[in-house]
């Protein structure tokens, strides 16, 4: 099946809201009553403070990634030169099929061709074994001095980047 990565549109917003919330229960990440759970469902916002990208595969939203530069609401580590995605997320029942490879060299060409941008920058939690090998197979770098906790958590933050 083909994957099409494109930007959102209202009309796929419940998707990317399921999508999300399954990818970090289904790979328990969070817990269902963390408050981050509410951020994560908040698509609309996402929405209208970043570009927000889906992929399709075979026509059906599969997974979906916020973009967001240094200075803009959704940003938590991206500095001047950098592009930083967040909250990648990808449908359970096709992880490790190629959509968040797909998504992810997606975003990495996207970056190449903006001016003034050298490097794309995320953040993830210590816990996401299969996005840490995934970004490191993609070239991604851990960069432990920019690791960050998130306030009034007790989640570290685990800083990848790519030159571009």
């Amino acid at each position: 099946m083909s994957i099409t990565i494109r930007l959102a549109t209202e009309a796929d917003f419940e998707d990317i809201r399921r999508i999300t919330r399954e990818a970090y229960l289904h790979g328990k990440h969070i817990e269902a009553d963390n408050p981050y759970v509410k951020e994560l469902e908040n698509v609309e916002d996402r929405a209208r403070h970043t570009e927000l990208w889906v992929a399709e595969l075979g026509g059906k939203v599969a997974a979906s990634a916020a973009i967001t530069y240094a200075g803009q609401p959704y940003t938590d580590i991206a500095i001047e030169g950098e592009l930083e995605f967040r909250m990648l997320a990808v449908d359970p029942s096709v992880q490790r099929g190629g959509v968040g490879r797909a998504l992810v060299n997606a975003i990495v060409d996207y970056a190449r061709s903006k001016d003034g941008i050298e490097a794309v920058s995320l953040t993830s939690m210590t816990t996401m074994l299969n996005a840490h090998a995934l970004y490191l197979s993609l070239g991604f770098v851990r960069v432990p001095e920019r690791d960050w906790t998130v306030p009034g958590e007790d989640y570290i933050l685990w800083v990848f980047r790519k030159a571009v």
